[in-house]
């Protein structure tokens, strides 16, 4: 007799989702970490974790990354068997495929015993999660991914206007270990950056009070904005380039560029926001 299935890794979150929800996060992936879906030696595998009620943000992310590597396979994981089965007529093995678990990231068995996950997107998942949960789940995922690979993971609001995530790695030591921090804001009608501290992945979100490095963080960079203000003239791109600029001129460790700060998008080391 085969053995009995494990049980999977976590608990079902409420399932929120809409479409292009997730759009700053994978415009971010497809940047950001596109040298390194490029690299792979094989199809890289991209698993959207805990992707809710929907399968759109799997499609949407498949579709994004396309543009990147032709031969991505992208693969929706969710611990709810109803959206898994949801998700079962829209699949396309093993370009897209749907499988049921948690953060141990179980793969379809089409993409063979040795496939694993290169690029592993957790989105609005541990938000719902105590923090003292959060070390364990990030552990759980990077043990699974293939060498090198990234776990990204954070929290946007319900029309995907603000979003922050985490870029998780597997260290020296084997320990998952957060790289960086990234914000994004919709520019339009912004009347603060620290708008987005009720956006913050879980790991930081509590973490938002005086003594805290994120705190602090988010307070300079509302100060960094007020004074760019003469700026808004020329528009809220104009304005947030020249705030981010400021930032990292005040000797904050920003990690991005230009480029990045047109689109509302800040990225910032790790050690700059870590919990005290």
């Amino acid at each position: 007799m085969p053995p009995p299935a494990r049980r999977p890794v976590g608990t079902v979150t409420r399932g929120t989702t809409n479409p292009n929800r997730l759009r700053r996060v994978d415009r971010w992936i497809g940047y950001v970490l596109g040298g390194l879906l490029r690299s792979a030696a094989g199809p890289p595998v991209v698993v959207d974790l805990g992707y809710g009620a929907s399968p759109v943000t799997v499609l949407e992310l498949a579709d994004r990354l396309r543009g990147v590597r032709e031969d991505v396979r992208v693969v929706g994981v969710e611990i709810d068997p109803e959206r898994v089965e949801r998700g079962r007529p829209l699949a396309d093995p093993p370009w897209v495929d749907f499988a049921r678990g948690g953060f141990e990231v179980p793969l379809p068995a089409g993409l063979g015993a040795d496939a694993r996950p290169l690029v592993v997107r957790a989105f609005n998942v541990l938000r719902q999660y105590d923090e003292v949960e959060v070390g364990p789940a990030w552990q759980r995922v990077v043990d699974q991914l293939a060498p090198g690979g990234s776990l990204v993971e954070g929290t946007c609001d319900e029309l995907g206007r603000l979003a922050a995530w985490v870029d998780v790695r597997r260290g020296e030591d084997g320990v998952a270990t957060p790289r960086t921090l990234t914000i994004s804001l919709r520019l339009a009608g912004l009347e603060t950056p620290s708008v987005v501290a009720e956006r913050l992945p879980k790991a930081l979100i509590h973490r938002n009070v005086p003594g805290e490095r994120v705190h602090t963080v988010l307070g300079a960079l509302d100060r960094a904005w007020e004074r760019a203000a003469p700026l808004a003239s020329f528009g809220a791109r104009q304005r947030f380039v020249a705030t981010a600029r400021s930032l990292r001129e005040d000797g904050w460790p920003v990690v991005d560029g230009p480029a990045r700060w047109r689109l509302g998008e800040l990225g910032l080391d790790w050690a700059a926001v870590a919990p005290s």
